[in-house]
């Protein structure tokens, strides 16, 4: 039973909201003692004697003071990054507040981002092993490049995280905020390298992992500098597959009794899914006077991945429990995939302001197999179309790929006058393609000997072929204007004009049946023009203090899903397209620095206008993104950082999250419901809390560094779906590092334990009543799985300066 109550207007958006209203309230109350204290002796103090740590950052086109930055913002930089052995992007997002994240692993991590910001999400956690149509709801950039690619975190300068919408300077798909990796920069009259190597030992891996990174800046002459850096990891891997077919020449099951017996021989397949990358990075910076500097950068990146990880649920074709870290898939899922990037940054310092183009040209492209046997099995069709099929074997083939071509021109103000901007002007051409094959392997030679007279029928193993082409085209012209009516209050307004256009291709081939095959085209052109606003206004009530509350939009381009609207497989019309998603953010907020302690905390409430939602068709099960009616999340988040004596630093940071429909969700051709008015969006805790600390403590003649980090969330649900297939409420899990780094003169040895207490940390699931084992249709394997985080890892990294 499904039951959902409406929260009258003029009462607080919950208890908890009404909780962090008063937290904010509380903090400055407790804060104004002693802000006015500092205040009053902000003149009479030695500036060198009170000076903190700054944190620059360049979120609004200029590098601020993050403290200056009116709404919420959160930085990591290089320094913590390496000081923490932070392995991969998941990890990194975790320690962050107001993040959340799906880790599906190494394997899936460059196919779709599995970052979520303030719980804007609808999409299942399992999606992953194809390239979904609608983009993530938060908008990852390379430096100034909009490109989720999700390379290593190798010579990073700094990852910014903006909260909430950021339409205005970011575009579209920035709903739930943006995360910007900035990269380190060639530096003038500046020689120096890093080089290090980690060994690592994963809990179940049979095998050590290897980390090679290595980092030059020289100078060239007076006016250039190269900097260059490479990173290649070797890892082992920690899942086993523990029933795979063996397969002859041809790559189809072994059939040790003849083609028309059911026996099938099986192996274990150890440490199936390792993990091997080699990243480059090259830029090289010309500065011939202080007006003017030009840097041209090309970074590439190669994976291959040799099965995915994660633990199958329940039990095989013949009644043996999955042990953790064994899957059930028939086959190996292995994946690989490319990119590259070149971009080219001029900066012109007019005086008055700074003139700044971004050039940028990228291509990613990959592949990946995935196991579809379960899915074939649990939809009847082995039985019902396959003739139970002995030894079914049921492989999807996908590839997905990406280019495109960015130009940027912004306009920034320098500092000091009354009124701030930022203007600018940017277009984008994009391609985009994404592919799948699927076979049911053998299937042809099998009939072919069972039923000689009728080999006509079948027309060849593959039985499904799809191709989507994308062109988009954006255009758009932006600006912020702040205005500093006073020395303590400003306020914000922006606008970001644009115009997108959509060109899209998609063909389909169904059935491998000489009297089923359907094939069909659809073409769409489609474009729209909008317009974003952003208004803000914050009030300094101290020197490093301030008050702020932020309206702001975003914004997510619709599409063309080109689904078969007649013969056999035919769809109903309404499956066709989907509409553009909007949301509109609400908050207020408090940040600042009191003493040694930097805090930010605010509350908020997004309104999520047809959000899309990454599903399938009806009748078919056709890729395919459909239109919710609304939702809306809304909750508090805090963040805590300080120092106590000299070598103590921590920092806290807590999120409370609220995300749930509005509507009822009914799918688009209104033949069934898939959630009702109050049910909690997937992927969305709705508590999280992270923290980390360090103590550094003189040792001889170097310095021994302890850090410790831990983070929490509470249980999340799988999809937005009231099928069981799909449905499940993932428990909620605890994660904690720990790191021991002694530092004398140029050398770095770190110590370091992830996943102190080998927690499954589940984020998504495959389950059983969607991709399970089925005996009775020939299938002995399990296609379901928990997607879980890394296992207890232990390693040891020895890093060199010069």
């Amino acid at each position: 039973m499904n039951t959902h109550r409406t929260i009258p207007r003029h009462h607080c958006l919950s208890r908890r909201s009404c909780l962090a209203g008063a937290i904010v309230a509380g903090l400055l109350a407790q804060a104004a003692p002693v802000l006015a204290q500092e205040a009053a002796q902000e003149d009479k103090q030695d500036p060198a004697a009170t000076q903190l740590e700054t944190v620059t950052v360049t979120a609004q086109g200029r590098e601020q003071d993050i403290l200056a930055v009116p709404y919420n913002i959160s930085a990591v930089s290089g320094e913590a990054i390496e000081q923490g052995n932070i392995l991969d992007t998941a990890e990194l997002m975790r320690g962050v507040a107001g993040v959340g994240v799906v880790d599906r692993g190494a394997r899936n991590s460059s196919v779709v981002s599995g970052i979520r910001i303030r719980g804007l999400n609808v999409d299942s956690s399992a999606l992953g092993d194809y390239a979904v149509s609608a983009a993530s709801t938060v908008a990852t950039y390379v430096d100034k490049t909009p490109l989720f690619a999700n390379f290593l975190l190798s010579d990073v300068d700094r990852v910014e995280v903006l909260r909430g919408p950021q339409g205005t300077l970011y575009g579209s798909g920035a709903l739930g905020g943006a995360v910007r990796f900035l990269l380190r920069q060639p530096q003038l009259e500046t020689w120096e390298a890093r080089t290090s190597l980690s060994v690592s030992s994963v809990e179940g891996s049979g095998g050590l992992g290897l980390s090679e990174s290595f980092t030059l800046n020289a100078p060239v002459g007076s006016t250039f500098a190269l900097r260059v850096n490479a990173t290649l990891n070797d890892f082992p891997g920690a899942t086993d597959y523990r029933n795979v077919y063996r397969l002859d020449d041809d790559g189809i099951p072994v059939a040790p009794n003849g083609v028309l017996d059911p026996a099938a021989e099986y192996r274990k397949v150890r440490d199936a899914d390792f993990v091997r990358q080699s990243y480059g990075r090259a830029s090289l910076l010309w500065k011939p006077g202080d007006r003017f500097d030009l840097t041209l950068s090309y970074m590439a990146q190669a994976d291959k991945f040799g099965g995915r990880r994660g633990t199958s649920l329940g039990n095989d074709g013949w009644g043996n429990p999955y042990g953790d870290l064994e899957l059930g898939s028939v086959q190996r899922e292995p994946s690989a995939r490319h990119v590259n990037l070149a971009s080219l940054e001029a900066n012109i310092d007019l005086g008055f302001a700074t003139l700044t183009s971004s050039t940028s040209d990228y291509n990613h492209e990959g592949d990946i197999t995935s196991e579809n046997t379960g899915f074939y099995a649990r939809n009847g069709w082995l039985g019902g179309f396959y003739y139970n099929y002995p030894r079914p074997m049921a492989s999807a083939v996908r590839g997905y790929g990406e280019s495109a071509f960015t130009q940027e021109l912004r306009l920034t103000s320098n500092e000091g006058g009354r009124f701030d901007y930022v203007l600018g002007a940017y277009y984008q051409d994009q391609d985009r393609f994404s592919t799948q094959n699927s076979y049911l392997r053998g299937f042809k030679r099998w009939w072919d000997t069972a039923f000689p007279a009728f080999a006509a029928a079948v027309v060849s193993d593959r039985d499904f072929q799809y191709r989507q082409t994308e062109n988009f085209k954006e255009t758009a012209l932006y600006g912020e204007l702040t205005w500093h009516a006073t020395d303590t209050l400003q306020f914000t307004g922006g606008l970001r004009h644009f115009r997108d256009e959509a060109r899209t291709r998609v063909e389909q081939t169904t059935g491998f049946w000489t009297a089923l095959v359907d094939s069909s085209v659809s073409e769409s052109d489609e474009s729209d023009t909008r317009t974003l606003f952003k208004g803000n206004v914050s009030w300094s009530f101290s020197p490093r203090n301030q008050l702020y509350a932020t309206v702001s939009e975003g914004y997510r381009r619709g599409g063309t899903n080109g689904t078969p609207t007649t013969g056999n497989f035919a769809e109903d019309p309404a499956w066709i397209s989907y509409k553009a998603d909007t949301v509109r953010n609400h908050e207020l907020g408090v940040k600042g620095r009191i003493g040694s302690l930097t805090y930010n905390a605010d509350v908020f409430y997004v309104d999520w206008k047809d959000p899309q939602v990454n599903s399938a068709t009806t009748v078919w099960g056709f890729f395919a993104v459909q239109n919710a009616q609304k939702a809306s999340t809304r909750g508090v988040e805090l963040e805590l950082s300080g120092a106590v004596g000299a070598g103590f630093n921590y920092s806290l940071g807590y999120t409370y999250t609220k995300a749930r429909l509005e509507a009822d969700a009914v799918a688009v051709d209104g033949s069934y419901v898939y959630g009702y008015k109050g049910t909690t969006l997937p992927g969305a805790p709705e508590h999280r809390f992270n923290a980390a600390a360090s103590y550094g403590i003189p040792l001889g003649a170097g310095l021994l560094t302890l850090r410790g980090d831990a983070y929490y969330q509470s249980e999340t649900e799988n999809a937005l779906s009231l099928s069981p297939k799909f449905r499940r409420t993932l428990d909620g899990f605890s994660l904690f590092n720990l790191s021991a780094t002694y530092g004398i003169e140029n050398w770095d040895l770190t110590l370091w334990l992830k996943n102190l207490g080998n927690e499954a940390g589940i984020t998504g699931v495959y389950t059983e009543e969607y991709m399970g084992s089925s005996p009775a249709q020939e299938y002995y394997g399990n296609g379901s799985k928990a997607l879980i985080t890394m296992p207890r890892t232990v390693g040891f990294t020895v890093s060199y300066r010069f």
